[in-house]
C-alpha cells in the first residue's frame, strides 16, 4: 500500500487551520479583559450602534454599497451582492478553475468614550474592547459566492448616580436625600448566511439570518436618612428578542475605459417585526458583602410577549476604482467613493411604544491607494482615508449630529509581493474619530476607535497528492 504524504501546500494549510483556531480563543478571551463601558446615550431603542462594516471600510470612511473584493481580501457583510466577486481577479480568468479561495475575516475593537458636557470642562473617560463580527466567505463557482458569520449590531452598557434632595410637598422643606442608580446592559447580534451572483454585470445579492439580543434596565434607589431605615428598591425590566432577519442587496460595473471601472450599489432591509419576552421585577433589597439580596418581592411578572418593530432602512453609493496590470497579475491602484444611508427610526416600536428617536441619515466619503508593489515593504501597503456626517437616531430634545473622521491600513504579511501564491494574509488596521452631539445636547460624546482586522485567504478543496 502506497504511503501518503503531505506536500508543502498541504503543510502550510494544516499550519493556517491551526493559526486561525489560536487566533479564535484569543479573539473570543478578549472580552475577560474589557473595561467597563459608559455611555448613556446607548438608553435608548436598541443601544450604541456599533460599527457595522468590516475594517477595511472603516478606513474608508465607512463606503459600502458599491464595494466589492475581486482579489480576496475581505468580505463586504453589508451588501450581499458583493459575494459575487470571491473568485480573485486571477482566478476568475480560469473558466476551468475548481478550487476557489475561502476568506476567513474577523474584526475586534477598541471603543473609547470621552464624555463631556456643553461649555463645560467636566468629562468622563471610559473604552471597551469587543469583536465587531467574524465572517467567512467562499467561490460556490465563477460569479456566485456564499458569506456566514456573526456580527454585533448594537450595545447597551451605562451606569449613572444621581444624588438629590427630596422636598416636602407642602413645606417646600428638605426631608431627605436619595441616591439613585440607573444602568443598562445589552445589545443585539446578527447570524445570517448570504449568497451573491453575477449576471454579467449585474450583481445580485440577499443575507438571511437571526437577529437576536437583550435590553435590560434597572434603577435601584436608596433613601438617606440618619433616624430612619429605609430598605432599597430595585425596579428591573429585562427583554429578550429575537426573529428571522433578511437584507438585500444590488451592484452594477460600467467599464469606462481600460482598467477603470465604475460601480453603483444599493442595499437595505425593510421593516420587521421581532419577538420579545419580558421579565419585569418590583422589589426592596440589602446589600452585603456577597451581592444583593432580595428582602420582599412587591411585583414581578414574568414572559410577557411582546413585538419590537426593527424600521427599514437602506444605502446607496458609488466607486469609482482603477486597476493595474503588472506582468500580467492585476491589482487595484486606488479607488474612491461615497454612500448615503437612511434609517427609519420613526418605525420603532418596542411593545408598542415609540421611544427617543429619529430618522437617522448618514453621508460618507471614502478612499484608498496602494502604489505598484515593489521589493520594498511599504509600496505593498494600501493606504485608506475617509470622512462622514449626518445625523444620528437618538434624538433626546435636539437632534444629535454626527461626524467621522478616519484612517486605515492594509499590512500584508510575507509573500506580500509573490502574487503567483494562492495564499494571502492581510492585517487591516483602522483609527477612527466621531462625535455625537454639539454645545447644543445633553452631552457631547467623543469615540476614539481602533480596530484590527485579520483576513486570512486561501485554496480550499484541492486534491491530495500521492508519493
Amino acid at each position: 500500500m502506497p504511503s501518503v504524504k503531505l506536500t508543502t501546500l498541504e503543510k502550510m494549510n494544516a499550519m493556517r487551520v491551526k493559526s486561525t483556531i489560536l487566533l479564535l480563543v484569543c479573539f473570543f478571551s478578549l472580552k475577560s479583559f474589557s473595561q467597563q463601558e459608559n455611555s448613556p446615550y446607548s438608553r435608548y431603542g436598541f443601544g450604541d450602534q456599533a460599527p457595522l462594516t468590516n475594517i477595511v471600510n472603516r478606513g474608508m470612511g465607512g463606503v459600502v454599497a458599491a464595494y466589492r473584493d475581486t482579489f480576496g481580501l475581505t468580505i463586504n457583510f453589508n451588501n450581499p451582492a458583493s459575494y459575487s466577486g470571491f473568485i480573485s481577479g486571477r482566478e476568475a480568468k480560469s473558466k476551468k478553475q475548481t478550487a476557489g479561495r475561502v476568506l476567513f475575516d474577523v474584526g475586534i475593537n477598541y471603543d473609547g468614550h470621552d464624555l463631556r458636557k456643553p461649555n463645560s470642562t467636566e468629562k468622563y473617560s471610559s473604552g471597551n474592547i469587543y469583536i465587531s463580527h467574524v465572517q467567512i466567505g467562499m467561490p460556490l463557482n465563477r460569479n456566485w459566492g456564499l458569506s456566514f458569520g456573526l456580527r454585533q449590531l448594537s450595545r447597551i452598557d451605562y451606569k449613572i448616580n444621581r444624588l438629590e434632595k427630596l422636598y416636602d410637598a407642602n413645606t417646600g422643606l428638605p426631608i431627605d436625600s436619595a441616591l439613585t442608580e440607573f444602568s443598562g446592559d445589552g445589545g443585539s447580534y446578527l447570524a445570517s448566511v448570504g449568497t451573491g451572483v453575477a449576471i454579467k454585470n449585474l450583481s445580485l445579492g440577499v443575507n438571511f439570518g437571526y437577529l437576536f439580543g437583550k435590553k435590560q434596565y434597572t434603577t435601584k434607589r436608596a433613601f438617606i436618612n440618619d433616624t430612619i431605615d429605609y430598605q432599597t428598591s430595585n425596579h428591573t425590566t429585562q427583554t429578550g428578542f429575537g426573529n428571522i432577519f433578511l437584507n438585500g442587496g444590488i451592484q452594477y460595473k460600467i467599464d469606462l475605459q481600460k482598467n477603470t471601472v465604475l460601480r453603483l450599489g444599493a442595499y437595505g432591509n425593510l421593516k420587521q417585526n421581532l419577538n420579545a419576552s419580558q421579565d419585569v421585577i418590583r422589589e426592596t433589597f440589602t446589600r452585603t458583602s456577597g451581592g444583593d439580596v432580595r428582602l420582599d418581592s412587591v411585583y414581578e411578572q414574568k414572559n410577557i410577549k411582546g413585538k419590537i418593530v426593527y424600521p427599514a432602512s437602506f444605502g446607496f453609493g458609488f466607486i469609482l476604482e482603477k486597476n493595474a496590470d503588472l506582468k500580467n497579475k492585476i491589482f487595484r491602484t486606488w479607488m474612491l467613493g461615497a454612500d448615503f444611508n437612511m434609517g427609519q427610526w420613526d418605525q420603532y416600536r418596542f411593545y408598542g411604544d415609540k421611544d427617543s428617536l429619529t430618522n437617522s441619515w448618514e453621508a460618507k466619503i471614502g478612499g484608498q491607494y496602494r502604489p505598484e508593489p515593489k521589493a520594498g515593504y511599504f509600496s505593498n501597503v494600501a493606504y485608506r482615508v475617509g470622512v462622514s456626517f449626518g445625523k444620528d437616531y437618538i434624538h433626546v430634545g435636539k437632534d444629535l449630529p454626527t461626524v467621522g473622521l478616519s484612517f486605515g491600513l492594509g499590512l500584508p504579511l510575507p509573500n506580500y509581493n509573490r502574487l503567483a501564491l494562492d495564499q494571502s494574509s492581510i492585517i487591516n488596521l483602522s483609527f477612527e474619530y466621531s462625535r455625537r452631539g454639539n454645545n447644543d445636547n445633553v452631552l457631547r460624546d467623543n469615540i476614539f476607535r481602533v480596530s484590527v482586522g485579520f483576513s486570512l485567504s486561501d485554496v480550499w478543496f484541492r486534491k491530495r497528492k500521492y508519493e
